[in-house]
Parts: C-alpha cells; sequence; structure tokens
C-alpha cells in the first residue's frame, strides 16, 4: 500500500503580520500550525518569506524533506520554545569540551594544521568574550577555566527560541561552542568554519584515503550546518 501523503488543497500563501507580533502562514485564509497545533508564529518577515516559499513550492503533494526552514520553525516552537533553559545548558556544556581545545600529541604536521586553524578562534573568543579555553594534548577531558565557560554562556542568554534552535545545531554538528559562536555572529563564513570543525577528519583521508560512507554523511551534516546558519540569520 502506498504510504499517506498530504495533498496541496491551497491556491495562494500569504505572510500576514500579526497585531501582537510576529508573522503568520496563511494558506488562503487559513494559518498554519506546527505539528504540535501552536500557531506557526515566525519572528521576522524574511523567516516568514522564506517558509512561504516553501509551502508556495509544493506541487500535488506536500514533501517535508524539502521544507527545512518550515521543520526548523515547527522544531523551535514546539521543542525548543517549551524547555529553552535546558536547551540553553546543553549548548554551554560544549564549551567544556569544545573541540577547539583536543589536540593531537603526533603527528607533529596534524598539531601544526590544528594550532594554525583553531588558536585564531580560540583567541577570537578570548577576545570577544574574555572567554580563554586552553588547549590540551590527547582525547581525555580536561577541566576548563568556569570563567571562560560563564563568559561563554552569556551571549546565549538573549536568544530566541528559533536561534537557541539553531545554534544548537551549529554547536553540536561542529562539536564547538566556540565555532557555534563564531558563525552566529558571522566572523567567518559558515561554508569556512564548517571545514574548520572536519580538519582531523580532512587529516585521516589525506592518510588512509576517503571512505565513502563517511563522505556522504559528512556532506549531509554540512548541509544541516549551513542551513542552520542561515535559518539563524533569517530568525
Amino acid at each position: 500500500m502506498a504510504e499517506w501523503a498530504a495533498r496541496r488543497f491551497w491556491k495562494s500563501v500569504d505572510v500576514v503580520e500579526q497585531p501582537e507580533g510576529g508573522f503568520a502562514i496563511h494558506l488562503d485564509t487559513k494559518p498554519v500550525r506546527t505539528p504540535a497545533k501552536a500557531p506557526l508564529l515566525l519572528p521576522t518577515r524574511p523567516l516568514a518569506q522564506a517558509v512561504a516559499a516553501e509551502w508556495d513550492a509544493q506541487v500535488e503533494t506536500v514533501a517535508p524533506l524539502t521544507m527545512p526552514l518550515t521543520r526548523s520553525a515547527n522544531s523551535a516552537l514546539d521543542k525548543v520554545a517549551p524547555q529553552r533553559d535546558e536547551v540553553l545548558r546543553l549548548i554551554a556544556a560544549y564549551g567544556e569540551t569544545d573541540l577547539l581545545c583536543y589536540r593531537a600529541e603526533r603527528p607533529a604536521e596534524l598539531a601544526q594544521r590544528q594550532a594554525a586553524a583553531w588558536d585564531p578562534l580560540l583567541d577570537w573568543a578570548a577576545e570577544r568574550h574574555g572567554a580563554r579555553l586552553l588547549p590540551v594534548q590527547g582525547v581525555m577531558p580536561q577541566p576548563q577555566p568556569q570563567a571562560a565557560l560563564e563568559a561563554l554562556a552569556r551571549p546565549l542568554a538573549d536568544l530566541s527560541p528559533f536561534r537557541v534552535a539553531a545554534l544548537h545545531d551549529l554547536v553540536a554538528l561542529s562539536g564547538s561552542l566556540v565555532i557555534g559562536l563564531a558563525a552566529a555572529e558571522a566572523v567567518r563564513p559558515a561554508d569556512e568554519l564548517w571545514d574548520v570543525s572536519r580538519l582531523d577528519e580532512k587529516w585521516q583521508a589525506e592518510q588512509w584515503g576517503e571512505d565513502e560512507e563517511a563522505a556522504r554523511a559528512a556532506a549531509v551534516k554540512r548541509e544541516a550546518f549551513l542551513h542552520s546558519d542561515r535559518f539563524f540569520r533569517l530568525a
């Protein structure tokens, strides 16, 4: 039996500014709701227009995989907003074991590459946020200065649930709170920051050859990282 799929029933898609603030998406005259039945109320017109474009692009049946911004907005409202503080704690915890702090003891060339790519971002975090994280050799977790961790957590406090959702994915996909914050603040282009986060994997591929399955998985994660960066800006 063929899997059921929702069919397009609407002729027009409109962005409607709400008196209480925010922007709704109307299919004809019917407002879109999230899977949890909350109003799909978006914080900015650019995000609302981009979400509306996804709905307008549907043809005969609705294909959720072609609607990444809608899915991220749904997640922000249904999942992040009700537990925003907990999600912020999860994001902040990445500073304790930030990818950029864990350096190879050998070979020397890999350690040099890590220092060249990662030290400038740690320096930026120290200068911009007063958060000096300390590089360590090896993979065993080492404690970071509490003052630095608290400083990295401060920029998170005022983020909307939409930006919290985006930042969570930027941090989780890269394994680095510093990279996530650098993306959020547009310190460097998102694709460059993604490449910085994949330095170790690139080294391994150079030494042993590229694994096709791993490369496909990395491509999916890269697309998700770039999407999260776009969602953050639109929000």
